[in-house]
């Protein structure tokens, strides 16, 4: 007898067996996708550039978790990559992007509040708002634009049936 939970596991299994077959290195957007998944992707794409350059020039949030420490930092670097990563791999067709795109989306939150956390060892205090915002509403709109775009019905229909 076959459980819930081990159908549900078996599919992840599947997932991510199938997550890195068959991925054209050329293809890095898919025309066929709903429009809110195809800005979604954009979107992981310009955020991805953009966090890279805070993160080698430690002016963003993940170059701060570089400044406190390569624990931190690794989790700055590993945000910047699934950003990209995210993008090709639902370029690809794949769902395991799609789900690597949220969470990336919501990195850049995380790593404020990660910041927050170490505020007293660098003599600094963060107000909520700025831990949610970053103090930067043009950038918070951003990210918040890629969150709303990925949780789209339009993009979570598509992708549960048409993402691999």
């Amino acid at each position: 007898m076959v459980t819930e939970s081990d159908d549900t596991s078996c599919h992840t299994m599947n997932m991510f067996s199938r997550a890195f077959s068959q991925l054209d290195f050329r293809k890095w957007f898919d025309r066929m996708h709903p429009q809110t998944l195809a800005i979604g992707t954009w979107l992981l794409y310009i955020d991805a550039v953009f966090s890279t350059l805070g993160f080698l020039d430690k002016s963003n949030e993940f170059g701060a978790l570089r400044i406190i420490g390569p624990m931190t930092g690794l989790v700055g670097l590993v945000s910047c990559l699934c950003l990209f990563g995210s993008g090709f791999l639902m370029a690809n067709g794949k769902l395991l992007g799609w789900y690597i795109g949220i969470a990336a989306s919501f990195s850049h939150l995380l790593a404020r509040f990660i910041i927050s956390a170490y505020q007293e060892d660098y003599g600094f205090s963060i107000s909520l708002t700025n831990r949610i915002t970053g103090g930067n509403l043009v950038s918070f709109m951003f990210e918040a634009a890629l969150v709303a775009l990925l949780l789209h019905p339009m993009s979570r229909s598509y992708a549960r049936t048409w993402l691999r």
